[in-house]
């Protein structure tokens, strides 16, 4: 697990506003999680994890592939820890 995004509690990282969170789902049924700090930057990923990304509780975009799916974030929110294989995402309040 890579995980270079500030910390905001615990089990709690922000995304930037502006995040995008590209699930690659396995034919084992785990999930590979990478995070970008924004869809356009020319930058390495800022998070890569393994496990299950339940639900976006946030406003966003969503685009579906072949291989899994992109969530583009659309105001800021964290990504959480719900146990060792789950996380959500939750809108926070600036």
């Amino acid at each position: 697990m890579t995980l270079k995004l500030p910390p905001s509690g615990e089990n709690r990282w922000r995304l930037a506003t502006h995040a995008r969170v590209i699930v690659y789902e396995t034919e084992d049924g785990n999930e590979l999680l990478t995070v970008y700090d924004c869809g356009a930057a020319q930058k390495p990923p800022s998070a890569q994890l393994i496990g299950n990304l339940v639900r976006v509780n946030a406003e966003h975009e969503l685009e579906r592939g072949p291989t899994g799916y992109a969530v583009s974030m659309r105001e800021s929110a964290d990504l959480v820890k719900q146990d060792e294989h789950h996380y959500v995402i939750e809108a926070v309040e600036e």
